[in-house]
């Protein structure tokens, strides 16, 4: 299967900063609604939140900035699934000039599936999603291993 397109935009005026380049602020925007369109594709777009009452919260997120974004660049972001449980699905977004090979930056990510009405808390997957990340697990078994996934910050202590 050919890589998960998860969101595609235009990188607009309002996100381009003083150097001519986007935003780091909008890095996370685009990821952000590329999380947004793979949950629609796991049975938990809007219509589906609001008669479930059941979520993803993002727990966690690192940002690899590679190359540069530039105002009026179409780009695109593509999705692998790297891991998942009952509750949990980790993600690895990469944003792509649209159609293109190198990858612009990287965004890995960990959400959490809640039940809103219960505080918000944990709670498993619906049968539904489950099945819906395991199909798109599955189409995605030849994709090699994401670059940047797993990746620790920090400078090397001193001697």
């Amino acid at each position: 299967m050919p890589a998960l397109t998860t969101y595609k935009t235009p990188i607009l005026a309002d996100w381009v900063d003083y150097n001519g380049h986007l935003r780091d602020a909008f890095y996370l925007l685009i990821f952000s609604y590329a999380t947004d369109a793979f949950m629609d594709r796991i049975g938990l777009a809007s219509d589906d939140r609001d008669a479930s009452g059941n979520s993803l919260f993002t727990l966690e997120a690192h940002i690899n900035y590679l190359h540069e974004v530039k105002l009026g660049e179409d780009v695109e972001v593509r999705t692998q699934i790297v891991a998942q449980d009952r509750k949990r699905v980790q993600l690895y977004h990469s944003l792509f000039k649209a159609g293109g090979e190198e990858e612009l930056a990287a965004s890995d990510q960990m959400l959490l599936h809640v039940d809103l009405a219960a505080g918000p808390k944990s709670t498993p997957f619906s049968e539904q999603s489950l099945e819906a990340l395991r199909q798109l697990t599955e189409a995605q078994h030849d994709q090699p291993a994401p670059a940047y996934v797993g990746r620790v910050i920090g400078l090397p202590a001193k001697a």
